[in-house]
């Protein structure tokens, strides 16, 4: 298929992006042509610039949560894509939580886009015929869904920020999987994938790439691209490390 994912940034948790050791700009799709950015943290509109991509091509945003890391770019790049809001069009798609009590996107905002879609559970939505799911709510301290692309040609999961359960690999059975891995050990009062977490559901999956991304401190000491080729020997699978301005050619990945 023609497209293309761009990783704008690879960090992950709370001092990762606040001393920018990694950018955390989120994920910038090109599925057949049709343009959509996913979790526009703090940069996103800078490190589109770098990148040459143009907001005013956006055809949706999405929010898998509100948390800064994902969500604090997404007013400026609601105006970037509706020009200002002088073109009302393009979509946003959000947990509940990131538009009602404590919301993350601005109220004078919300006229800009054609229209805006609240993520639910078991949700299946559409973006100029390019179809997803979030089929199951993750365990994190607010209201996150991981997001599953049922493109003609291959499936692509996003798998968002989460404490590890048991059943979560078989929300996203998909060809591509990109999961964010902030932690290198599980434990403690922390809602986030651990390597040992990435590695069940790569193996339980079983998809042709699967790519981290998303690394707190932890894991960016571990090296990322190490622990990816570990994943990768042991599993027998293909996996690796996004870094920052990663753009990767869905046109060449072999699915058979």
């Amino acid at each position: 298929m023609k497209g293309s994912i761009t990783f704008l940034g690879t960090a992950g948790a709370r001092v990762m992006v606040a001393k920018q050791i990694l950018a955390s700009g989120g994920i910038w799709a090109d599925f057949e042509g049709v343009q959509i950015l996913i979790d526009p943290g703090p940069g996103t509109l800078v490190q589109a610039a770098r990148k040459k991509l143009q907001p005013e091509k956006l055809s949706a945003i999405i929010l898998t949560h509100k948390h800064l890391d994902h969500s604090s770019d997404v007013n400026v790049m609601i105006e970037a894509m509706t020009e200002g809001g002088l073109k009302r069009r393009g979509a946003v798609f959000a947990p509940a939580d990131a538009l009602e009590e404590d919301p993350v996107i601005l109220r004078y905002l919300r006229s800009f886009p054609e229209r805006i879609e609240v993520l639910r559970e078991g949700g299946s939505y559409t973006i100029e015929g390019i179809s997803f799911r979030t089929p199951v709510r993750h365990i994190h301290p607010v209201e996150t869904y991981g997001l599953l692309f049922e493109l003609p040609e291959m499936k692509i999961a996003f798998i968002a920020d989460s404490r590890f359960f048991p059943e979560l690999p078989s929300f996203y059975p998909a060809d591509i999987i990109i999961i964010n891995v902030v932690r290198a050990e599980p434990g403690g009062p922390f809602d986030h994938l651990s390597i040992p977490d990435a590695e069940r559901i790569i193996s339980e999956i079983k998809p042709k790439l699967s790519i981290l991304t998303h690394f707190g401190m932890t894991m960016w000491r571990a090296k990322p691209a190490e622990v990816a080729r570990r994943l990768s020997e042991k599993l027998g699978l293909e996996v690796m490390a996004a870094r920052d301005g990663l753009t990767l050619d869905l046109g060449k990945i072999k699915l058979k």
